[in-house]
């Protein structure tokens, strides 16, 4: 009788961990779904591409409108790429008559291996279909002043 007691109240606090834990593993889930809610948000007018098609999609666009296009081949683990990232947006912000497009390297293998991507983050520059340029790191400054030769 004393054993199953015991038993009892070891599976019983045993499922209350299971429980807290399983808890405390949504909650974190889903502030990391607030986040990357709200970083979405703050991307302004950079479009992620987040298939070939759309990827090809955009590129066309670009190649129509004859407008300057500027990628970022990025990914989620990359630290450069995350403190370049709101500097990208607000640009796209200023600059509503550039395309800015996003490519993750993790989620766009092909497309990443079809542009020749090395390194993180990648600042591909097109006009009519042809790269015109290209910024290799998060180099503020030479991001900007590409851009600006390319609007002249």
């Amino acid at each position: 009788m004393i054993l199953d007691v015991l038993r009892s109240k070891i599976c019983s606090n045993t499922t209350d961990q299971w429980l807290e834990t399983e808890k405390a593993k949504k909650r974190k889930e889903e502030k990391i779904c607030r986040k990357r809610s709200k970083m979405a948000a703050e991307e302004g007018n950079v479009i992620a591409c987040h298939t070939v098609e759309s990827w090809n999609e955009q590129l066309q666009k670009g190649n129509d409108s004859k407008t300057l296009v500027v990628v970022d081949f990025t990914a989620s683990w990359c630290g450069p790429c995350r403190f370049i990232a709101p500097f990208f947006a607000d640009l796209a912000k200023k600059l509503p008559n550039v395309i800015f497009l996003k490519v993750d390297i993790d989620e766009l293998k092909s497309v990443a291996s079809d542009w020749a991507i090395e390194a993180m983050p990648t600042f591909m520059f097109m006009k009519e279909g042809k790269i015109v340029d290209k910024v290799v790191g998060a180099k503020k400054d030479e991001l900007q002043s590409t851009i600006t030769k390319h609007l002249a």
